[in-house]
């Protein structure tokens, strides 16, 4: 099953009246971002395990 232009339009018109223009700009903002973001650690995901290690080496606070 895919989307057709209508389909998609249809979609965007309900979500214009149910959240509004300033709210609609700000989820999509949002959505892009994390889109952005989730592509980045997708090409490099050795920078997170370097993360995860460098706190393991520390010693605990007690």
């Amino acid at each position: 099953m895919r989307l057709g232009a209508t389909e998609l339009l249809l979609i965007l018109a309900i979500a214009f009246i149910v959240f509004g223009a300033g709210k609609l700009t700000g989820i999509g903002k949002a959505l892009g971002t994390s889109i952005r973001e989730f592509k980045q650690e997708m090409k490099n995901p050795e920078k997170e395990e370097e993360k995860k290690n460098d706190g393991a080496d520390k010693p605990a606070d007690k």
